[in-house]
């Protein structure tokens, strides 16, 4: 399937979505919408390389699923419904009083409406550091999990080899994870209600991932490996279907839910327009992180340019240390160096992985050329 055919779905989306977002608000929202989608494709270059490793062991009709009920989920769940959810979770308003605020912000910078009640977008902002903590920890998991585990291809010895050997103590991601969310919690908080929050919110995004990541496990049919435990072999055809296709479906969206976290809250600096931030992170970013994700099945990138899920993985962990270092106001990282480093990261595994098979054809033909040329006996 050509690359114009993967993202043509993409490109029609765009062009609804630019059209709706005119309509919405003329250029000034049209203008906001461009900028949360490139805001969103930049921050998902990992989240779409880990996607496409559990979706190359999906069986067809799961992965069409993930395109099409995923994409739902994505735009009308998480970068619509989730920040609804906040407010009514946080401060007791209903979703259609919370749309309410939203749609009709306060005209002033304090954020806060001639009598003193805090807008739609003060709210959202208060819960940063719960929904930090989550989606913090559960990234995190997901990094720690991946560098303990070894594997037969690796990217830089020097430093994997010696987390691989405290990996065979078994069942390390859990205390390493839960000391550095007590780290975060004692060193970074200072008032003792958003300490008992951040804790709270941080050992729930651990029992998520254990739950969701377990459950992924227990109904995989064998043959199939686990997204932390690819050892940089060939992959296997999508496979998982039932049950096991079921579970891995929750564990994407539970994924993308986590790294949607830190996009919809930093969307909030640019807009607090609940239907800008849904077409520009959810319809446009979403779908294209989507198109992306096939495109790298398709291509079979992952086991072409085999240095990218590390490179992934690594940025992953660079994303989950800024997101709890974000509990802290101090540490208010823009977005643009947030994608920064996760493109950083993947850039380098792109290059190590180019580099790498060129040294592999060179042996290949040199191994041949050696051949030819002996005497044959």
């Amino acid at each position: 399937m050509s690359a114009f055919r993967i993202f043509a779905i993409s490109l029609a989306v765009t062009a609804a979505a630019l059209v709706a977002g005119y309509a919405h608000g003329g250029l000034t929202t049209l203008f906001l919408l461009v900028v949360l989608a490139v805001l969103e494709v930049s921050l998902s270059f990992d989240n779409a390389i880990i996607n496409a490793a559990v979706l190359q062991q999906m069986s067809p009709f799961w992965r069409r699923m993930f395109l099409t009920i995923g994409i739902l989920i994505a735009v009308f769940g998480m970068r619509f419904v989730f920040p609804l959810v906040i407010v009514w979770a946080t401060a007791g308003l209903d979703p259609v009083r919370a749309m309410e605020l939203a749609l009709n912000p306060p005209h002033n910078r304090a954020l806060e409406f001639p009598d003193g009640s805090p807008s739609y977008e003060k709210l959202v902002i208060s819960a940063h550091p719960a929904i930090a903590a989550f989606g913090g920890t559960f990234l995190l998991m997901l990094f720690v999990d991946f560098v303990f585990h070894d594997r037969d291809i690796k990217w830089h010895k020097w430093i994997e080899i010696p987390f691989t050997r405290i990996g065979r103590f078994g069942q390390v991601s859990v205390p390493v994870v839960a000391s550095v969310l007590v780290l975060i919690s004692t060193q970074l908080i200072h008032s003792s209600e958003e300490r008992e929050t951040v804790l709270t919110a941080g050992l729930l995004g651990v029992v998520t991932y254990l739950v969701v990541n377990g459950l992924s496990r227990a109904f995989r049919p064998p043959g199939i490996g686990a997204v932390a435990a690819r050892s940089g072999a060939a992959g296997l055809p999508g496979r998982a279907a039932g049950k096991a296709g079921l579970m891995m479906f929750l564990y994407l969206e539970v994924l993308d839910a986590a790294f949607s976290f830190d996009g919809v809250t930093g969307a909030f600096a640019i807009t607090s327009d609940p239907i800008v931030i849904a077409l520009g992170l959810g319809l446009v970013g979403s779908v294209f992180v989507r198109s992306f994700t096939m495109y790298l099945v398709r291509q079979d990138a992952l086991d072409r340019y085999v240095y990218l899920e590390h490179g992934a993985h690594w940025a992953i962990g660079a994303l989950a240390v800024i997101m709890l270092l974000s509990v802290d106001p101090r540490f208010e990282i823009p977005e643009a160096l947030t994608a920064l480093v996760g493109v950083v990261f993947i850039g380098a595994a792109f290059t190590w992985s180019v580099l790498r098979n060129r040294r592999q054809g060179r042996s290949t033909a040199d191994l041949a050329l050696s051949s030819s040329s002996s005497p044959s006996g």
